[in-house]
């Protein structure tokens, strides 16, 4: 299927690794030109010069820290026209809500909620105007299927996922959407390292953590990057134009609901 997206222009967030960079790879191989940010420069210079090489479309690289007003300035000095947003940052750590102070809310609301709002208010009135945008939040499966500990993170989201469900309604009779991508366990190095966090705190082996998760998962596997990332270049095509304003999880069938 042709996606209809070749030479759009689209800027992708926390694109060095992980559900970030799938959904690079996706967009660069349906011939988009990509701008691909993330906050540390090598592993993001080498998933573009990667790309560069995998498809039609084209990546480049932009090292910034999307959570501040200096580094959403280096993105936008380059340009605003970008037809495609897919925001995505790493979730606050875990802990009890009770040694959580005003700093800690404030650090996990900036990056998960307000930052996304940043980069949608930069570039959405552009969208509009040209009359075709897409904008994706990779956001979590706690937003729908909250888990216990990860309080800082599902609040901010969840704000953001308030804020979505308003503005999407919009701006959808000028051909723009805005989606929420809500991924559940995926076999990313970041959940690689959760699994050897919990397996240090519980004395098990990795291994044997990796079975238990699994042995309640009806898929019986962990979900793929690839799977992610082409799911979100669908999102961005000219055929998903009457997807707007949802939240869809890509879990598995974990999350147990009509």
């Amino acid at each position: 299927m042709d996606l209809g997206i070749s030479g759009k222009q689209a800027l992708v967030c926390g694109a060095s690794a992980g559900l970030g960079l799938a959904c690079a790879q996706a967009l660069v191989a349906e011939g988009v030109h990509v701008t691909m940010v993330a906050r540390t420069e090598g592993p993001l210079q080498a998933a573009v010069d990667r790309l560069n090489t995998s498809g039609p479309g084209h990546a480049r690289a932009i090292c910034a820290d999307v959570t501040t007003e200096e580094g959403r300035a280096r993105i936008f000095a380059v340009t605003r026209d970008y037809d495609i947003v897919v925001t995505n940052a790493g979730g606050p750590p875990p802990g009890d809500f009770r040694q959580w102070d005003r700093q800690a809310w404030l650090r996990a609301i900036d990056a998960n909620m307000l930052a996304p709002i940043e980069l949608i208010k930069a570039t959405v009135d552009g969208m509009m105007a040209r009359g075709f945008g897409r904008i994706i939040n990779i956001t979590s499966s706690a937003v729908k299927s909250p888990v216990e500990g990860l309080g800082l993170s599902t609040g901010a989201r969840s704000g953001l996922t308030g804020f979505v469900a308003g503005l999407a309604r919009s701006v959808a009779s000028s051909g723009v959407t805005i989606n929420n991508l809500l991924p559940g366990t995926f076999d990313t190095a970041r959940l690689a390292s959760n699994f050897a966090r919990q397996a240090e705190r519980e004395g098990l082996s990795v291994a044997q953590v990796v079975e238990r998760r699994l042995a309640k998962h009806p898929a019986r596997r962990l979900g793929q990057p690839s799977e992610f990332g082409h799911t979100c270049a669908f999102l961005c095509s000219v055929h998903a134009g009457y997807i707007n304003g949802q939240n869809l999880l890509l879990d598995g069938g974990s999350f147990n609901s009509v």
